[in-house]
Formats: C-alpha cells, structure tokens, sequence
C-alpha cells in the first residue's frame, strides 16, 4: 500500500483513485443538471492562499445551485505545510496537495487555479510574505487568471486586515484588491494582452467567518442560505463539502456531513454596489447579450422535452444548439469567451446522450521516448443513438476504422508503436526549472495559473453523430484492479520516464531534486 502510495501520488503527477473512467459517465438526473447549466452565464473566483483554505460549500453551491462557473484560486500549492499521510515536504508535499484540490474540485463541481507562489512555511505578516513571494510577480499571475477566467464577482476568504492570522492569507486578500483594479487596467502587465484582453470584474467581496474563535460575520452584511438540498444530485451541499474537503487528506482535514440550513456571509470590499446578493442586477442568462437572447429558448425547450429514460432522444436538439452556437460570430470577446465555455458542455452532454464511450490505456505505467508501447483503445455505444467510428489516432499512429458502433459491442484496437524520441518526459511544468524559496519558475506564460500538465499522450477518437463531427480526445492512463477493494479500478496518467529513472523509480524526491524529470 505503501508503495503504490508514493507511486501515485508523487512519481506519476496527476493521479486518479476512482471508479469513474476517463470517458465521461454521467446517470439522467446529472444530464438534466447539466442541461440546466448550459443556460446560465456567470462566473465566480475564489481566491486563498493554500489548499484547505477554500470554503467548499459555498464551492459546492455556486457551481451546482446557482450553475455558475466557479473556480478556487490558491495561490500556494501548500508546499510548506504539513503532512499526515508521509514524510513528504517541500515539493512533493506540493505534489499531494495539488491532487487532493484537484480531486475537491471534482467533487464540488468547481474549477481550480494556482499562481507561481512558493509556500515557504508559516509567514507572521504580509510584509514578510512579500518580501519572500516577489510581489509582483505573483500579482501578475492573479490578474492573468482574472483576465482569463473573466469572473463577474470575486470572493476573498481573508480580509486585508489581519484576522485571518497568517501572513499569506492576509496577503491573498491584499492582491486579489490589487488584482481586481489591475486587470481592468491596460498599463498593468501589458504583456499578458498578446493572449487575453482586460477584464472589470463587476463585484469583489469578502467571504466572513466565525471560526477559531474569531467572529467577523455581522447582520447587515450580504447572507446566502448556502444549506439547500439538490435533488438532482440528491444531496445537501453541506454533504458535498464534506466530500470535497475529505479530499484534504495529508491535513486531516475528513469532515462530517452537514444537513440543513447553512448561512455564508459577505462584506463588500470593492465595484457596484449591492443590498441583498452578489449577483444583484447581474443578469446570468443568454440575454446578457443581444446575439445570444434566443439560446435562453432554444435550451429551455431542451429541458423540457428531455425524457429521464432515454437521454438519447435529446442528441437532435441539443445538435442544433450547438449548430447555431458554432455560427455565432461576434466582435465582443466576452460573447465568444462564453460561446467557447458552452461549447465545450454541449458537446459533452452530446456525447454522454449518445451513449458514446472511449479510453485509451497501456499495458504499463511508463514509457520511454524510442521505445516500443503497447497502446489500447476501446469504444461502446451504449444505445441506439448512430454513430461512425472515423478513426482512432494516438501521436504518429492513425488507424482509419469507418465503421458504425452496434449498440452495446465493445471493440478493441491495440496499437504496438515506436514512440517519437522528440516527446516530453513527465514532469510537474512548476518544476522543470530551478526555483526560489518564494517563486517557482515558469518560463511559458500560458502555464501558467493551470493545476496540473496536459496529458501529452491522448488518443483521438474521430466520430460522427448525425452531421456533427467531433475529435474525442482521451489521456492515455494506465489501469489496475485494487484487490483491497473489490471491483475499485485505479488510474494513472501514461508516465514518460528516462532509462536512468526506471532504475530509481521509487526514489521520487531524488528524481525532482535532481531534476531527472527533463
């Protein structure tokens, strides 16, 4: 157990304990949520200092009741923290906590970021922070995930003021004020402006507490009774918290379930005002904009025609939204920025009614850049939703197959390929370069703020359903049967290593010391 600990969590990055699969797998009542996504436009950032920071239930509810695009910007990966699980620190520490965020994030429905700041260990003011984090620098990357996420509100979990105690939590909320002008500002780190455009984010708060002894919550502030059961997801949000923040698992942070009634509350800090809520005249449907009114109709006719027993009878009309999504062309980035976003759901949700299913996955955890792997693919159809299989493609291989999928067959491609010499070995992207105690080095601007490497082995699966065309794209990963629990599969991101590694495969803390990883 032990071993295959350290194998997943630190050797091989963006690891999975799931049952799920790599391919989309969702029941009717989590199709319908989704459906009822696809008509709400707004977003929401979070913003703390280290994982275990966030407040999940509010997480949970802005991403799942109010269907807002809501994300969780930590500016550490919680490198100086501590460790219940191991004797990992420092930068493997920073491994584990990054994928148990990302493992909250897909339990609570949000999204999650970081920025280049190192955490060095506790930190008694924002001053010593400062001097430690390179200001600057770690403002910029802030206001470049603002500028990309595009977020209507902003929600602090400290204040400026000092209540949240520690030194990096003070100096979150200090740069997400900073941040929230800064964006908005053409002067301020111009060069971000080659990939993405200013954004006025409408609203910035500060999410109060009453914990630790501390009460900063009082009765004119903004409340929201974050405690309501989903049916759909037949669960309160506090149920989901407790599942997202059980995530946290090197702190011991596993927590009971809460039912019931919950309130959050809310100091506004900066942008428009407001009295009852902090999406108070913010319109978060289609006709926010007047090129994209009518996509407000055309899903409401979704939802109401969709038939919990055969999702399949949606694929036509959730096909033309997407159509008319496609054609839409617009000369304000913000239109397009959410026509981009709803494209993706679409055509998940597309996909997932068809009943179509594809992964690709090697018989061994790792491979070596030169040598031969042995890659397989599958797919299943799983109604009586039409669908050609094009081709099946992974990096240099491309096998042309133009057969239609019988409902229910699983069929099976093997692959025996050479891989390019030219491939990326597998490596954290925030450690690739020599860092400092405060800042880890990232070169790329378009890194960074992203949680983990893009899988640079993915299968592509070239389908058609009806007249749409799409490129399914799926991580290679590499599967095992844990017997200690029955039927629980275990996944692995494909793992590039170098020939020197695979003697030391165990030894990961002298590999990213030594920076074998390349």
């Amino acid at each position: 157990m032990q071993i295959r600990y350290i194998l997943v969590l630190l050797g091989f990055l963006s690891f999975t304990f799931s049952k799920a699969q790599t391919s989309p797998q969702l029941n009717s009542a989590e199709i319908l949520h989704g459906l009822k996504k696809l008509n709400t436009i707004g977003s929401v950032l979070y913003i703390a200092a280290h994982p275990d920071d966030e407040n999940t239930r509010l997480l949970a509810y802005l991403a799942n009741e109010k269907k807002f695009r809501t994300a969780y910007l930590s500016l550490t990966r919680g490198d100086g923290g501590q460790n219940l699980i191991g004797k990992e620190q420092s930068e493997l520490l920073g491994l584990i906590r990054t994928n148990e965020l990302l493992a909250a994030r897909r339990t609570d429905g949000a999204e999650q970021f970081f920025t280049r700041a190192n955490d060095f260990g506790y930190s008694k003011n924002p001053e010593e922070t400062f001097s430690i984090w390179n200001k600057d620098s770690i403002l910029a990357d802030v206001v470049w995930t603002i500028r990309k996420f595009k977020p209507d509100v902003i929600i602090c979990r400290f204040p400026t003021t000092g209540e949240g105690g520690h030194g990096h939590h003070t100096a979150s909320a200090m740069l997400a004020e900073l941040a929230f002008d800064a964006a908005a500002d053409p002067t301020k780190f111009p060069e971000q402006l080659k990939y993405v455009q200013v954004w006025k984010t409408k609203r910035l708060f500060w999410n109060t507490f009453n914990f630790g002894g501390t009460n900063t919550t009082a009765e004119n502030q903004i409340k929201i009774d974050v405690g309501v059961f989903n049916p759909l997801l037949g669960k309160y949000y506090g149920e989901i918290a407790a599942d997202s923040r059980s995530m946290h698992k090197s702190q011991g942070f596993g927590s009971s379930k809460g039912r019931g009634s919950s309130i959050e509350y809310f100091k506004s800090l900066k942008g428009d005002s407001c009295k009852m809520d902090v999406f108070e005249n913010i319109d978060n449907t289609w006709k926010r904009f007047k090129e994209t009114a009518k996509f407000d109709k055309m899903i409401a006719d979704c939802i109401a025609k969709y038939d919990v027993s055969a999702p399949q009878n949606s694929v036509a009309s959730l096909s033309a939204v997407y159509k008319e999504l496609l054609k839409l062309n617009s000369s304000n980035t913000e239109v397009m920025y959410w026509q981009k976003q709803k494209l993706k759901e679409l055509e998940t949700l597309i996909l997932v009614c068809s009943g179509f299913w594809g992964e690709a996955y090697a018989t061994d955890y790792i491979g070596i850049p030169g040598k031969e792997s042995l890659i397989t693919t599958q797919v299943v159809s799983k109604n009586n939703t039409i669908i050609k299989l094009n081709s099946v493609s992974f990096l240099q291989d491309d096998s042309t197959t133009a057969l239609t999928l019988k409902q229910n067959e699983l069929y099976t491609f093997r692959h025996k390929l050479v891989l390019n010499k030219d491939l990326s070995f597998s490596n954290p992207y925030w450690l690739s370069a020599e860092h400092t105690t405060g800042l880890y080095t990232v070169n790329d601007q378009l890194l960074r703020g992203i949680p983990d490497n893009v899988s640079a082995t993915q299968a592509t699966f070239d389908i058609t359903i009806g007249d749409l065309d799409f490129k399914v794209k799926r991580p290679l990963v590499y599967k095992f049967t844990d017997q200690l629990e029955e039927k629980c599969i275990v996944r692995l991101k494909f793992c590039l290593l170098q020939p020197l590694i695979l003697q030391r495969k165990y030894m990961c803390f002298q590999m990213i010391k030594k920076r074998q990883f390349s």
